[in-house]
């Protein structure tokens, strides 16, 4: 095999007993703890949070140096989106009171009215809740007409 590949015996054993470099085996180093800091931060600090810790450890090192090792171990910084609560209960203390008795047939209009609070999505501000902003949209319930809305700056207990 080592004639077809054109190589001498001695070059090839020579080969065998070489020791791995010093840049080698710091890579190695680095790599392992490349892996220990993205398992320990479970998984979501990319190149530049990595390289800082490093830094902070003694490592001269720089980001792209630690963005290639991560990318030829195929390590990737996972980002989780945000939680948004979309629904926010109001504590009421005492028990609500059916007080139509599930009877939504009325006589005559505005007997009964009820109302929702309703999230408003705009492209640029997403929800518009997260601005501490909502809509009351009262209703008639015989004609399912909206009588009103009303803007809250808080959803309270007095909103509800």
């Amino acid at each position: 095999m080592l004639k077809k590949l054109k190589l001498s015996k001695s070059g090839y054993y020579d080969y065998l007993r070489r020791k791995p470099c010093k840049q080698k085996i710091r890579k190695a180093r680095i790599t392992i703890r490349i892996k220990e800091i993205h398992k320990k931060l479970k998984e979501i600090y990319g190149a530049p949070k990595i390289t800082k810790i490093l830094q902070r450890e003694g490592e001269k090192i720089s980001e792209k140096y630690v963005g290639n090792i991560m990318r030829e171990n195929k390590i990737k910084a996972h980002y989780i989106k945000p939680y948004t609560v979309t629904t926010k209960d109001c504590d009421f203390s005492s028990k609500l009171e059916d007080i139509l008795d599930r009877d939504f047939n009325l006589e005559a209009p505005n007997q009964a009215w009820c109302t929702d609070i309703t999230y408003i999505w705009t492209h640029n501000d997403g929800f518009v809740f997260k601005k501490n902003n909502s809509l009351d949209i009262k209703q008639n319930i015989r004609s399912t007409r909206s009588t009103g809305m009303h803007k809250n700056s808080k959803k309270n207990k007095k909103n509800c």
